[in-house]
């Protein structure tokens, strides 16, 4: 009886997982990293998150001293401890005050505060509108899986009407938030949107959002792949998700607006508008106190 010796394989695989990993550590991506591995679970969209987040961080050539990450709690609360440079892991729902309150007291780094739809839309949903209209020059990447995730799937502010969880075994009879509408009406100067199973067109959008000046949300669409199995998966982001349209103006807010309110979902830039920054507008009124 005859059989298949697979003894070969593992060298080459050794070979291939060698020679990847060069690849990565030749793209500096690793230099964004920290020692930590991800504790998310395996096929979690926020993997693809992180990767187009530090493509674009390693395009911009960002120095890793002068990068602060703020996060508060859920799955996406974790990002923090799986990136380089400075951490805040802060309580519940409080990310953009104190992203805010970093930025403002040293304006030099590059602040991004990350969360997901129950921690920013939840808890935190109090703060996105006053984060919002002081355009302090910070970029706010929200996580959006549609479910409480790490507190074992109950019903978030964006999960659908009707949708059976943890909380609602009958179906949820909430109405969801729409975030990008949110956004739109308290004045993001930038917003923009993704899915996390397309990490290039998150790095090009992040690449946009961190050289703005002023308050960047950009809202990524992710599975929830333990305890969603009906709302968002790979194959609904990238059947139900288009590219922006190339004729779309964004400074036009109203256009922006039927965008986000339009049955398909688009990946892009949907609104940017250029206004002095809360620092720049406290810069003058220093000048001001001292004439």
């Amino acid at each position: 009886m005859s059989h298949t010796d697979h003894g070969g394989d593992k060298p080459r695989l050794d070979q291939k997982v060698a020679s990847d990993l060069q690849s990565v550590t030749r793209s500096g991506l690793l230099d964004y990293r920290s020692d930590a591995l991800p504790t998310w679970c395996a096929g979690c969209g926020y993997f693809g998150i992180a990767q187009g987040i530090t493509q674009a961080l390693a395009e911009m050539e960002t120095d890793i001293h002068d990068l602060a990450v703020v996060s508060g709690i859920g799955c996406a609360g974790r990002f923090p401890f799986f990136m380089g440079g400075y951490g805040l892991h802060v309580v519940h729902g409080r990310a953009l005050p104190v992203a805010s309150g970093l930025k403002i007291a040293r304006p030099e780094l590059t602040v991004m505060a990350v969360g997901g739809d129950g921690d920013g839309l939840g808890i935190g949903a109090g703060h996105l509108p006053h984060a919002i209209r002081r355009n302090v020059d910070i970029t706010y990447v929200l996580f959006d899986n549609g479910i409480y995730g790490l507190t074992k799937g109950q019903s978030s502010p964006t999960t659908p009407q009707l949708q059976i969880t943890g909380t609602h075994p009958y179906g949820n009879p909430d109405q969801p938030l729409n975030p990008l509408v949110l956004g739109l009406a308290y004045g993001a100067s930038l917003l923009a949107a993704a899915h996390a199973a397309d990490p290039e067109t998150i790095k090009e959008i992040l690449l946009r959002s961190l050289s703005h000046k002023g308050f960047s949300f950009v809202i990524i669409q992710t599975p929830c792949i333990t305890f969603d199995k009906v709302n968002i998966s790979y194959d609904k982001m990238r059947q139900g998700w288009d590219p922006m349209p190339t004729d779309h103006d964004v400074t036009d807010l109203r256009a922006a607006m039927d965008l986000a309110m339009a049955e398909r979902n688009y990946q892009g830039i949907y609104y940017e508008d250029h206004r002095p920054t809360f620092h720049e507008l406290d810069e003058e009124t220093v000048r001001k106190a001292k004439a």
